[in-house]
């Protein structure tokens, strides 16, 4: 059963009776990544004609027990499945009905681990965290140091991926090019990432992620997500809803175009993981026109986070140990606005002292570009002279030091 919120927009999978079912969540919030595109501080360009894009990827695990905490070996299957799927690689392709052969596309767009981070320290690209929440929601809990979560990198330099436990009925959800820039990524629910390890049946050859992904990349659902809808897409056949399972070719619905029937074997339907194969070149096309200029991924095409040459200094930990106790964030300060256009307000709470601490603001590759002693514990700084990007905010003073994401715009 299909179950539409009508005050949110996040796509949603989950899993009931082994069967995908989708819900949509929208947030309203002025923050879009089209706001901040120019962040990376690099001259933004469009893409070529036949580049391949490549998107670093950071996983987020996060594990309440041994069970939930899934090998290497299981994240990196998963990071194969989406170049093949991706690049029309799949073995499976082969299963793709003949009349929609001539549709199917290799989207030339590839993903890699993360082999530096934010800061531009050397990183495998998989982050592991031990948490106190035995299950997460659909509410980006996960997606925050404060609720037991881990926070986003830097979204306009790398694809967030968390795998944690979502429950037994969820599979994933996954943001849209727009949403919230601090919860921008796609969850995962543990056990239907990758094709190796304790997976659920039907959902054990990572298309979760591949369907995901391709929400994270702007694509809907075949129908719609009304009956007989539009997906936007020219080539794919209209149908009137989602399918489950593995139907028969060709399965029939009530707005079907023609004697070939449903395009269930597209990633973005409902279909097993065994039975889905395709993206089309439709879909290609709306994919790659987010990263053209002024596109809401554009900035991917400067980021440098997929090549370990960029790198230095020492490796950032695997295994992030939260401060006890983890569900306890008091805030200390109160930064805003953020993002920033002139004069940053940085304000002491709950007993905090910032007068005679430093407060030091670097870029995303460690360059320092303010360094200055707070009088007062309600301060402002000028950045009207940084370029637009996003920087890291340092307060030091004693044994005190804390850091904070800021986004100049």
């Amino acid at each position: 059963m299909r179950l539409t919120l009508l005050f949110f927009f996040i796509l949603m999978c989950v899993h009931t009776n082994a069967q995908r079912v989708c819900s949509g969540i929208k947030y309203a919030n002025t923050n879009t990544l089209k706001e901040i595109r120019n962040q990376s501080n690099a001259v933004s360009r469009d893409t070529l004609r036949d580049e391949v894009i490549s998107i670093p990827v950071v996983f987020h695990v996060l594990y309440n027990n041994a069970i939930q905490n899934i090998s290497d070996a299981q994240i990196l299957s998963q990071l194969q499945i989406l170049n093949d799927d991706f690049r029309r690689a799949n073995a499976d392709a082969v299963n793709t009905p003949a009349v929609f052969q001539r549709f199917a596309a290799d989207t030339k767009i590839k993903f890699c681990i993360a082999k530096s981070d934010e800061l531009g320290r050397p990183t495998n690209g998989i982050i592991r965290k031990s948490t106190h929440r035995t299950v997460f929601s659909i509410d980006d809990a996960m997606k925050f140091n404060a609720s037991g979560g881990d926070n986003a990198w830097d979204c306009t330099r790398y694809l967030n991926i968390w795998v944690c436990n979502l429950g037994a009925s969820n599979l994933g959800y996954a943001t849209q090019p727009g949403d919230p820039i601090d919860v921008d990524g796609v969850v995962i629910q543990y056990n239907a990432l990758g094709k190796i390890g304790n997976l659920q049946p039907n959902f054990n050859k990572g298309r979760t992620a591949t369907h995901e992904v391709a929400h994270w990349l702007g694509l809907k659902h075949l129908w719609g997500d009304n009956d007989c809808g539009d997906d936007h897409i020219f080539d794919t056949p209209q149908q009137s809803t989602y399918n489950n399972g593995c139907p028969n070719f060709p399965h029939m619905s009530t707005c079907s175009p023609n004697g070939n029937g449903d395009m269930f074997m597209n990633f973005m339907d409902y279909s097993n993981d065994a039975c889905m194969n395709l993206f089309t070149n439709g879909q290609r096309n709306a994919m790659r026109s987010l990263f053209a200029l002024n596109g809401p991924r554009n900035s991917f095409l400067n980021s440098t986070a997929c090549d370990s040459i960029t790198s230095s200094g020492a490796s950032i930990p695997t295994e992030i140990t939260p401060s006890e106790p983890t569900f306890i964030s008091k805030s200390s300060v109160r930064i805003f606005p953020n993002p920033v256009q002139q004069d940053l307000n940085i304000i002491a709470l709950n007993g905090y002292e910032l007068k005679g601490k430093r407060i030091m603001i670097f870029t995303v590759t460690g360059i320092k570009v303010i360094s200055t002693t707070l009088f007062s514990d309600q301060s402002k700084i000028n950045l009207s002279n940084l370029s637009s990007g996003v920087y890291f905010l340092k307060i030091e003073g004693d044994t005190d030091q804390k850091s904070h994401k800021i986004i100049k715009l």
